[in-house]
């Protein structure tokens, strides 16, 4: 097997594994409705937490943080931990879109905001944790959810670059954090509107 191959069939493993959606795992297994059919139709954590099933939205929001994760793990397992190559980079994106467009469901993914938080953390730890502060800290004061979710993936491109300079890891976060953003124009409607919910708020 060619190097090229080898890495070819890693970047399409890193799709597959992006692919599988734990909103609708988690829903089958716990006999709750399918995500695509209520809500927003998203299938994530927060479209499962509709069901009031709390232990359902929590295991899709670790599952589909895990599996971001272990993207990165596997591909670093691999190839190494070399981000300044085209292959780890591309792994990244690859498991990022299949969450957005899972062959499995019909490419009818979610937005893909855990998923972007467990590759960032399997790139790097401080990465990770520096995404996720910021996520907290604007979620904490300002009571959006969505916003934390846009404020962090403009900020994560920037913290790859301050932490380890400019790398092709840096265009794929950077990518990353577009079709994030794209996904919840929705989301950014809503907020300029003033109809946006905020975390804490019962309807």
């Amino acid at each position: 097997m060619t190097l090229l191959v080898f890495n070819s069939l890693l970047i399409l493993a890193a799709y597959f594994i992006g692919s599988i959606s734990f909103a609708v795992v988690v829903s089958k297994a716990m006999q709750l409705p399918d995500p695509h059919s209520y809500g927003s139709g998203n299938p994530g954590a927060t479209n499962v937490l509709r069901t009031g099933n709390k232990l359902a939205a929590v295991l899709t929001l670790l599952g589909d943080a895990l599996k971001g994760y272990f993207a990165i793990f596997l591909a670093r397992a691999l190839i190494g931990v070399d981000t300044d190559s085209w292959v780890l980079p591309t792994v990244a994106v690859a498991a990022f879109l299949g969450h957005l467009f899972p062959v499995f469901y019909g490419f009818k993914g979610g937005k893909g905001v855990a998923t972007a938080f467990g590759i960032l953390l399997g790139i790097s730890a401080w990465l990770g944790l520096a995404s996720l502060s910021t996520w907290l800290i604007v979620a904490f004061f300002i009571r959006y959810s969505s916003l934390a979710a846009l404020m962090t993936a403009l900020f994560a491109p920037v913290y790859f670059v301050f932490l380890y300079g400019f790398q092709p890891m840096a265009m794929a976060i950077t990518g990353m954090s577009a079709l994030l953003i794209w996904r919840h124009q929705g989301n950014i409607k809503n907020l300029l509107n003033g109809t946006e919910g905020r975390l804490g708020r019962k309807k």
